[in-house]
């Protein structure tokens, strides 16, 4: 499978059109106050993870801030079935990319991305997948990526639980213990905070690769 050799190991940014992603987001934001918002939660952290554009945080941050108590319970629902979804993206662009990979990075405008990647798993496929999974870029070019490059489904799997249930038990515990406060903070340093997070595995990462 080809790799676009002129391009660089960088993604560039994502630009998502307002109209139709603002009428997205407040419609999963309204599961929230709804009975069956965890149900909603699961399945949105799934399709996230493969095809869906909006993150999971909307709904789990709303529903913790609606009962802090259960703000862990939440960050469990989110990271399970996010790395579930992480597993069926992986399969459709090892086993499905002609057919719905190629439709969904198209559809959604990661192409440029999508090359990208490749050339990010031929330098570290797990820190390249880590990333994804804890910061703010596109986690679903990666699990599609994945397949498509046949890096592995045990690289995968770790580095999404890993990632992905740091960063949803980063702002699970956040709300827990400061409450409706927090939400105005992660909007705001959502992607900061996560980022330094990602950075300190990395560091425990090779400390405990290279040092111990």
């Amino acid at each position: 499978m080809g790799q676009n050799s002129s391009l660089q190991g960088k993604i560039p940014p994502v630009k998502s059109p307002q109209g139709w992603f603002r009428r997205l987001y407040d419609w999963v934001l309204s599961w929230a106050h709804k009975k069956y918002g965890t149900v909603a939660l699961a399945i949105l952290a799934f399709a996230e993870s493969s095809f869906f554009p909006i993150p999971p945080d909307v709904l789990q941050i709303a529903l913790s801030i609606s009962r802090p108590k259960r703000s862990f319970w939440y960050a469990f629902i989110a990271s399970l079935f996010s790395v579930l979804g992480g597993i069926f993206g992986y399969y459709v662009g090892f086993l499905l990319f002609d057919s719905i990979g190629q439709l969904i990075i198209i559809s959604l405008g990661y192409e440029t991305q999508f090359a990208a990647v490749g050339l990010l798993y031929k330098e570290n496929a797990f820190l390249a997948i880590l990333a994804a999974a804890f910061t703010p870029i596109p986690y679903k070019v990666f699990t599609i990526a994945a397949g498509f490059w046949d890096v592995g489904l045990t690289p995968l799997i770790f580095a999404s639980i890993l990632g992905r249930s740091g960063r949803f038990f980063i702002e699970g515990t956040l709300i827990y213990f400061f409450g409706a406060k927090m939400k105005e903070f992660l909007d705001k340093y959502f992607g900061a905070v996560t980022i330094l997070a990602f950075v300190l595995v990395v560091i425990g990462f090779f400390i405990i690769k290279y040092l111990l």
